[in-house]
This record gives structure tokens, sequence and C-alpha cells, in this order.
């Protein structure tokens, strides 16, 4: 099996670190291919910086999806998600998306712990827009940026644990998402210190990718996510003009 990790913001050094962790936790035969978006922001930080990240993701997706059996959407908050399923003939799963799925299988509310203020008006428009608003118990934030603590971990692990803490005791939540790009990894070492299970969203991302890649499962033929009619395009790249000009 190939998946396709996509990082749609421009920092290789966090598509290093995510590829690096993915490899080590998939089964052996599971190979892992990254690639990092072209162009936008170095960090993905504010809804302009997550509209340009989709379109990197798509050109992404268009450059290195060929032999692919399922991409994994490696950015907490999903940009593009549903282009890529739509244009996508094998199955495509967003690590946000997998996070909150999963962690509702741990109790009835859970929360979300992130890097970057901001954060947290977006991610409560990506739940809301899953249909998983009444399961959610709160989002909290911490000042430094998904890609600060990816510099520097270990400064933020005791701020990490005490806003998932809080999560737990304050706001009723019986499962934390530890959710960024930045973070991953950090879930196992936070959790000792918190009395609910605390999801690595990449790990989370990761594993519902392999599982959705083995299924086989074929693409929607009707439906909002069928393939996609063809369509000229000017300005794009030519591997992301190819596919819309080929269509479905």
């Amino acid at each position: 099996m190939r998946l396709l990790l996509i990082n749609p913001n421009t920092t290789d050094s966090i598509t290093a670190l995510m590829a690096e962790r993915a490899r080590r936790l998939v089964e052996p035969g599971v190979e892992v291919r990254a690639a990092t978006g072209r162009f936008g922001a170095r960090y993905i930080a504010s809804r302009a910086a997550a509209a340009i990240a989709a379109h990197a993701a798509l050109e992404a997706f268009a450059e290195h999806a060929e032999g692919c059996d399922g991409v994994l959407l490696a950015c907490f908050g999903d940009p593009g998600l549903l282009a890529l399923k739509e244009i996508s003939a094998v199955p495509v799963v967003g690590m946000a998306e997998a996070s909150c799925h999963l962690a509702c299988l741990f109790g009835r509310q859970f929360s979300i712990v992130t890097g970057g203020e901001r954060w947290g008006p977006m991610l409560h428009e990506f739940v809301a827009s899953l249909g998983l608003s009444s399961r959610l118990a709160g989002i909290r934030t911490v000042a430094p940026t998904g890609a600060e603590i990816a510099a520097d971990p270990e400064r933020a692990l005791a701020l990490l644990a005490e806003s998932c803490r809080a999560c737990a005791l304050e706001d009723g939540a019986e499962a934390v998402i530890l959710g960024g790009a930045g973070l991953a990894g950090l879930a196992e070492r936070v959790a000792p210190e918190v009395p609910v299970p605390v999801i690595c969203s990449l790990e989370a991302g990761l594993r519902a990718a392999v599982a959705a890649a083995g299924l086989h499962a074929a693409k929607p033929t009707s439906g909002s996510l069928a393939a996609t009619p063809a369509v000229a395009s000017v300005g794009l790249s030519a591997a992301l003009a190819r596919m819309l000009e080929a269509g479905g």
C-alpha cells in the first residue's frame, strides 16, 4: 500500500516531522510518500492562509498522487478536503476529520487543544461542518503557534498538558484531541497528565487513511463527490490543469 501525506503549508521541516512519525506508526508494507505545499504560508493560522493551502493541497495531489492507494491531508483544519475527495479516485482522509470522529468513540463529548488563537473560531466552524457541534465540549488554544511548538516542543509540553487537563476537568470532555501538524507525537507525552484519552491528530488521520485505502472502495458515481466534469483553466500548474481538463 502506498499512502500520500500532503502537508499544505510550505515548511519542509513540518512535513519531515510528520513523515518520520508516520513511517514509524504504519505496518510493514505501507509506504508513506510525503509532499509539501509549493506556495502559501509557512504555517497555517488564519482563514486566508487556509484558503491558499487548499489550492496548494490540490496541486500537491495532482503532482504526487499517481500510484497511491490513499491520501492523508495532514493539516488540522483540513483545507481543501472536500475538493480533494471530489477529484480523487482513491480515499482522502483529513487529519481533523478523522480525529473528531475517533474522539466520538471514546465518549459523549470531546475537546480540542491546538496552537494559535485564530484556530478557535476556525475549528468551531469546521466541527459544525462535520455535524458534530453537539459533541464538542470546547476548544482551547495556547499562545504558541503550531510552528513554534514544533520548533521547541519541550517548552510547550506543560502548557499543552494543562490545557488538556482543563478540557477534562472544567469542560467535561471525555476525550481530548491534540490537534496540529506541528504537535505530531506530543499526545503520548502529555497523556499521563490528563485523566481522559488524548488523541494525536496525525496518528488518528494516518490510521483512518490506511483503513480507508484497505477497503478498496470504488469511487462514487453519483452524489457530490462523484467524478468532476472536464473544465478548462488558466494559470494553474500543468499537473492540476491536466487533471481538471481530463475530468473524471
